[in-house]
């Protein structure tokens, strides 16, 4: 397994095919827990422009996992970095591959980090034993 990350504006040398196949992967594979092509698109612009880093697992030279962090800006009240996606491969569930690229990521990235995870999704285990705690009750108001 070998995972390569690009961070801030290496995410602007991806070819559009290399971004269109994180966006595709990130798409098919988070399942129910997803978002729309176009918002995926629109995180990983943010990571381009603004901030972040993008997390690619691959097996051999098929990829196997994605993950995305957008950098806040807003160090000191709101954490620094949110993971705004990760989905590994149907193929390669339940081997660990989502804890490798988290904590890939987590030992380079500086600063507090925030995520927003469903109640009913299986990877809250995952984030919890990697250290994640839930302190607040998030609510949103939607327009």
């Amino acid at each position: 397994m070998k995972i390569i990350n690009y961070i801030d504006n290496e995410i602007s040398g991806l070819s559009n095919n290399q971004k269109d196949e994180i966006i595709q992967f990130l798409f098919n594979h988070l399942e129910e827990y997803g978002d729309e092509y176009e918002a995926i698109e629109k995180c990983l612009n943010f990571a381009a422009v603004k901030g972040g880093s993008v997390w690619l697992a691959f097996d051999e030279n098929m990829l196997v996992g994605v993950c995305i962090f957008n950098e806040t800006g807003m160090q000191g009240y709101i954490p620094e970095n949110i993971l705004v996606y990760i989905a590994v491969h149907k193929s390669q569930r339940g081997k660990g591959l989502g804890k490798q690229i988290i904590q890939a990521a987590l030992d380079r990235i500086k600063g507090d980090i925030a995520l927003h995870v469903e109640k009913d999704n299986p990877a809250k285990y995952l984030y919890e034993k990697l250290g994640f705690t839930n302190p607040y009750l998030e609510m949103r108001l939607k327009r």
